[in-house]
């Protein structure tokens, strides 16, 4: 008796454990470490350079965050961007992705400045695009939490120039 009692708890506990195995694959996936809080369903970049290769393979454009961990105004501006659906819905299918939070070697990413956060688009033949804008003349790349409708805007515009480009 004691012998069966031992077996049927032994096969009780298989069952429940692997059941909790595929319910614990079945969740959400974890946190994807690239991407540092922006949108855990974006595939992102490791480096510019990868991005650049992406961009050429795919005719999608590169969209670049400058930011920093400890900056009040990042962290803001991440919050925001990772709640917007219609945000993430573009990152994830229309653009290459890519989070800094290190200055590359290009300085057209840099054009007025090293500051954070920063969001510039690179197109498909590799143009830095320095007309595409955020709403301050003395830091032309920068976003703030209440300027995502004109980022979704500029995040259009970069797809239709690589349209009307091409």
């Amino acid at each position: 008796m004691m012998l069966h009692s031992a077996l049927v708890l032994c096969l009780l506990l298989i069952t429940v454990s692997s059941n909790l195995a595929i319910a614990i694959k079945k969740g959400k996936r974890p946190p994807q470490t690239l991407s540092r809080g922006w949108g855990d369903d974006i595939t992102w970049m490791q480096t510019y350079e990868e991005g650049l290769f992406h961009i050429q393979k795919s005719n999608k454009p590169l969209m670049v965050i400058h930011h920093l961990e400890d900056c009040q105004y990042c962290q803001a501006l991440k919050k925001v961007f990772a709640q917007n659906k219609e945000i993430q819905e573009m990152a994830q299918n229309n653009f290459i992705m890519l989070n800094l939070m290190h200055e590359t070697t290009d300085k057209n990413l840099s054009p007025d400045g090293q500051y954070v956060p920063r969001i510039m688009f690179v197109d498909p033949s590799l143009t830095v695009r320095a007309d595409i804008t955020g709403r301050y003349s003395n830091r032309l790349y920068t976003y703030e939490p209440q300027d995502l409708s004109l980022l979704i805007e500029n995040m259009k515009k970069a797809l239709k120039l690589i349209q009307s480009e091409l």
